[in-house]
């Protein structure tokens, strides 16, 4: 059964592609491959990526829903609330809802829906604490995906990303590898042929760091990304503020 003729993929910076460079100074990302291994047998394919860095999912919701909609792809991937989740004193289960809104609506415009769960953060310093928060959110996209017929990528069970090679310096965003790694699991999951395995071991990681240089490294890390983010939030400001969509119709991937 030959797969989707096109393809759009929706969300934040996760699926805009930071960290995975381009050669022209933007960014791949999962998407993007996925884009590109959909492709490869059908020769009609377009794809396009409305994703922007920085957006909460009611933001998603009311920019990019639409345009999706009136687009009216095959497949649409829906990967959102992770920003949401991060804001003190949110809550999973409102955030779930707007999701489930979301999905109503490409269902009803004819859409197939692709889902993503969030990571386990199990081994990201001071991000450990919400693993509750993200584990409810994630079994409400579970619940979701089934009464709205959805596959779903269960990014918490791909413990290949718990390496911190799969990840870029910022800990929040994935690495080329790591994109790479969820680009093939998505694939999977559409029953697309990859010539890849996502799950393949990782080569023997370096000697471990001592202590102290590893502590060195975290606060290296909260001095450079985790105070600028919540300078951010205080000030009511996004990352992708002022930006547009990287890929906004629905082309060739060819073209690129």
């Amino acid at each position: 059964m030959p797969g989707p003729d096109s393809f759009i993929a929706l969300g934040d910076s996760f699926t805009e592609g930071l960290d995975d460079p381009a050669p022209d100074g933007g960014f791949i990302g999962w998407a993007d491959r996925l884009a590109a291994l959909l492709s490869a047998d059908r020769g009609d394919f377009r794809y396009a990526n409305l994703a922007i860095r920085g957006k909460v999912l009611q933001e998603i919701v009311d920019e990019q829903i639409p345009l999706a909609v009136a687009l009216k792809p095959r497949l649409v991937s829906l990967c959102g609330g992770g920003n949401d989740i991060l804001v003190p004193g949110s809550d999973p289960d409102a955030v779930a809802e707007v999701y489930e809104i979301a999905v109503a609506d490409l269902r009803a415009a004819g859409c197939e829906v692709l889902v993503f769960t969030g990571f386990d953060p199990k081994h990201t310093p001071l991000l450990r604490s919400l693993r509750g928060k993200i584990a409810i959110y994630n079994n409400h996209l579970w619940s979701v995906a089934e009464r709205y017929h959805c596959e779903v990528v269960d990014l918490w069970s791909m413990t290949v990303l718990n390496d911190r090679r799969a990840w870029s310096e910022d800990r929040l965003h994935l690495s080329a590898e790591g994109h790479r790694r969820v680009a093939l699991r998505a694939a999977e999951v559409l029953g697309c042929r990859t010539g890849g395995d996502w799950n393949t071991p990782w080569p023997p990681p370096p000697a471990d760091e001592d202590w102290m240089t590893q502590r060195r490294h975290d606060l290296k890390w909260a001095r450079e990304h985790v105070v600028p983010w919540i300078g951010r939030q205080l000030r009511g400001e996004s990352m992708g503020d002022g930006l547009a969509p990287k890929r906004p119709e629905l082309l060739p991937v060819c073209s690129d």
